[in-house]
């Protein structure tokens, strides 16, 4: 009679430590899943702020599209073209640069940066610098002109007008 109860429960543990064998097993797939959809998930939210960060500049009949860069600067003046546009008349400076006034102060976080063509800067906290040459100074940055095609044709010399927009 005991051998027959020690077999029943010998029986019954197997059955106990398959089945635990079996929940790890799920537990371990269900993890993985959990974790692939999490990183799917944060993979779709970087490319959706990539994307609501892009900005469009027309300067006369060119209109080129620019990446902004993640800071509270460049979130700052997002909201405002996004909130109605923006349109900012700009002079030449030392033929390397269009400077224009925003009308209204962005936080910066200025620093040395030495800047290229298609760089897009704030200065002095107030003022948007477009680049189609190069200077070193210190500037928050904004942006950069995806595609440099024409650009520095676009500026020119000369005073432009600048009008900024989202899609």
């Amino acid at each position: 009679m005991k051998r027959f109860f020690a077999i029943i429960l010998l029986a019954f543990m197997m059955f106990a430590f398959s089945a635990c064998k079996d929940v790890s097993k799920n537990a371990q797939t269900t993890s993985a899943v959990t974790t692939k959809a999490k990183q799917t998930t944060k993979a779709k939210d970087e490319e959706r702020q990539t994307a609501r960060m892009k900005i469009n500049i027309r300067i006369s009949e060119k209109t080129f599209t620019a990446t902004l860069e993640d800071n509270a600067a460049a979130k700052e003046l997002y909201e405002i073209i996004k909130n109605g546009g923006l349109t900012v008349e700009m002079s030449d400076y030392s033929g390397f640069e269009k400077v224009g006034a925003l009308g209204k102060k962005l936080k910066s976080s200025d620093k040395q940066t030495t800047t290229k063509s298609g760089d897009i800067v704030l200065y002095q906290s107030n003022q948007i610098v477009m680049f189609y040459g190069s200077n070193s100074w210190s500037y928050t940055r904004l942006g950069r002109i995806d595609d440099l095609s024409g650009w520095e044709e676009a500026l020119g010399s000369g005073d432009i007008t600048a009008d900024f927009s989202v899609d």
